[in-house]
């Protein structure tokens, strides 16, 4: 796959300070984007700064911080990103994570729900203005095979009860799929193409998050089939550049390639009644979504 010029565009990069996001925004601003990466930890986030700029040669690569999971500090990171941007040609939604044991954020909700589909979703909506009057732009959200084993459980969404990594993690992916598809649907004759895609067993330090003999079981079967994350970035810079899938919207992909999904989220009566919880949800946070959604 041969690189596109990026020169003049503007892509914002969420959990990029490393693996598969590392490499996705490393290989933007080596094609001449402006790129804006959204990390949690500032300290780790300004060290792969540097080693962007200094790897890519390219100085336009800027830094907000955030935690996903923390609906406030989202809220506050689109207000830092639109205050000294006025264009959003990429938005590439990597950022997530497993979490072993059950945790709650600040607004009471489960950690990895949050993390890895309310936070993103709220990022989006937040966003969509300055996408859509950016145009032609692309939304990549990164999402999991984990989707065919996720069920949506509308009583309880939040996992109060017998909480496993494995349920909370698969409901969220699904979740986020289903809203991939949807938006494509809200955004048709915008200009604004959504699209996801599963980054493959990734060898980046993913599974480090697990602790005991879960994590050394982890490692193993990481070393033995994960893909480097250059490979699996190789397919979000491909979705986020290539003119072969600019028109392209609410497909998902696996290795370049479109491929299947559960049919759970494919079921459209489902993702409508998904996203108006979402909203519902967003709403008693505090974060009333608008006409856009």
């Amino acid at each position: 796959m041969g690189k596109q010029s990026m020169n003049g565009k503007v892509c914002l990069v969420t959990g990029s300070n490393s693996g598969t996001g590392y490499a996705a925004a490393l290989e933007l601003a080596k094609a001449g984007a402006t790129v804006v990466m959204l990390c949690r930890n500032q300290e780790k986030g300004k060290t792969a700064q540097k080693e962007i700029i200094k790897s890519s040669g390219n100085k336009t690569v800027d830094l907000l911080i955030a935690d996903l999971s923390n609906l406030d500090q989202v809220d506050n990171a689109v207000k830092d990103f639109k205050s000294q941007y006025n264009r959003l040609d990429v938005l590439l939604n990597n950022a997530g994570g497993i979490l072993e044991e059950r945790r709650v954020t600040p607004q009471g909700l489960e950690e990895s729900f949050a993390a890895n589909y309310l936070g993103p979703f709220l990022l989006t909506q937040l966003l969509l203005d300055i996408l859509i009057k950016s145009a032609p732009s692309r939304i990549i959200d990164v999402s999991s095979i984990a989707n065919m084993y996720g069920k949506i459980n509308f009583d309880d969404l939040q996992t109060t009860q017998k909480y496993t990594y494995r349920k909370a993690y698969s409901q969220a992916k699904l979740a986020q799929l289903m809203a991939s598809y949807e938006l494509a649907e809200h955004l048709k004759d915008t200009g604004v193409t959504v699209n996801a895609m599963h980054p493959g067993a990734v060898a980046s330090g993913f599974q480090q998050k697990f602790s005991g003999a879960q994590r050394v079981v982890s490692n193993i079967v990481f070393k033995i089939v994960g893909s480097p994350p250059e490979k699996a970035a190789g397919t979000m810079v491909y979705l986020a550049t290539s003119p072969d899938v600019e028109k392209v919207t609410g497909k998902f992909y696996w290795n370049y390639k479109e491929t299947w999904s559960s049919k759970d989220s494919r079921n459209a009566a489902l993702r409508k009644r998904m996203w108006k919880e979402t909203e519902r949800i967003l709403s008693e946070l505090g974060y009333p979504l608008g006409k856009e959604c």
